[in-house]
């Protein structure tokens, strides 16, 4: 089969390479329908995240089951399903506990040995733990795929940050990053019910997204100038909840400051930078708390899915580019200098 490997800085190449088995009676094999290329995987395109040369890449897909291991049970070859970005047995303490990342047996997609997302298909371990089940028919509907795509990363950690800034009903939030991630916290924040959602960033097409997505307010400013801006939005007190979905020093240092007295930051941007520029003592001083980390997008799919089959949320709108396989050193390409948002792979 083909898939996408990386072999080093700027170097993402289609090769040929095994075709996966069952190798364990709890695996399944999935061919893959709908993939994409995350912002994270930038980091090992630029260079800055480490990867040995021939390595798989890739964490978000949408596939149909073709094979199973003979301990699998909730699947059957035919069904549609989806794969967060991580996988998980489900069955240990902190699968039924909703912390699928932290799973003893758990791994992303990509990693050493393991297959990517962004190929023709895939060897998914403890299936019955990781895999959701869609409405089969929702496999031939093509305006709702980038939508159940969206559910396996990016929208699935929207909300984690917007749970973890404990966003509800009344309340003001300001969302730093207008990544896929960062407007798709604005749409978790919206359905949620927050009142007024002040989207920090400058780019015309994803500000749009934005507004579309529920942002009342636009700050096209950044570091003490953005603080500025939402302090006078405010009338001085700050967001009852801040969502950081960038991951640096300077973006955690705004998040925290952009955070009103007794409010909550949730951080689900990649860290990269030293110390992400948290003071403990601003925090401290103000009541301000910070949760938040890697999302665990198995336990919020099935909360989510209803919704975007119902098109009450359509988070799909962060793709405005699909490419096939071949297309996919393009699409890094792309995404690298901005000239696209998130690139959809279609198969």
């Amino acid at each position: 089969m083909r898939a996408t490997v990386i072999h080093g800085l700027n170097d993402i190449r289609i090769e040929e390479v095994p075709d996966p088995v069952v190798r364990r009676p709890t695996d399944a094999v999935v061919r893959v329908v709908n993939a994409c290329i995350c912002g994270s995987d930038l980091w090992a395109y630029r260079g800055v995240a480490s990867r040995v040369a021939g390595q798989r890449i890739g964490h978000e897909f949408l596939g149909i089951v073709e094979e199973t291991g003979s301990e699998v049970n909730g699947f059957t070859p035919g069904d549609f399903v989806i794969a967060p970005f991580v996988w998980s047995d489900g069955s240990c303490d902190f699968c039924r506990e909703g912390l699928h990342t932290s799973c003893p047996e758990g791994g992303i997609w990509g990693e050493v040995g393991s297959d990517g997302g962004q190929g023709e298909a895939v060897r998914v371990p403890f299936a019955d733990g990781t895999l959701v089940k869609l409405p089969k028919e929702a496999a031939g509907e093509e305006k709702l795929l980038p939508g159940l795509l969206a559910l396996s990363d990016v929208m699935s950690t929207g909300h984690h940050a917007a749970v973890a800034a404990r966003v509800r009903p009344g309340v003001t939030v300001a969302v730093v990053g207008d990544g896929a991630v960062g407007l798709c916290g604005v749409l978790a924040a919206r359905r949620l019910g927050a009142d007024r959602i002040i989207a920090l960033g400058r780019h015309r097409a994803r500000t749009d997204i934005a507004r579309a997505f529920g942002a009342t307010d636009v700050v096209a400013e950044r570091g003490d100038a953005a603080i500025e801006a939402v302090n006078e939005l405010t009338g001085g007190r700050g967001a009852h909840a801040v969502l950081e979905a960038v991951g640096t020093e300077e973006s955690m240092r705004t998040a925290v400051s952009l955070a009103r007295d007794g409010g909550a930051v949730g951080y689900v941007g990649v860290p990269h930078g030293g110390s992400a520029g948290v003071s403990i003592a601003q925090m401290f001083d103000r009541n301000v708390a910070l949760a938040g980390g890697v999302a665990p997008a198995r336990a919020y799919i099935p909360e989510l899915l209803p919704d975007v089959l119902s098109g009450a949320i359509d988070p799909g709108l962060v793709f405005d580019r699909t490419v096939d396989l071949d297309g996919v050193p393009d699409g890094y390409r792309a995404m690298d200098d901005r000239s696209a948002l998130k690139v959809r792979i279609a198969f």
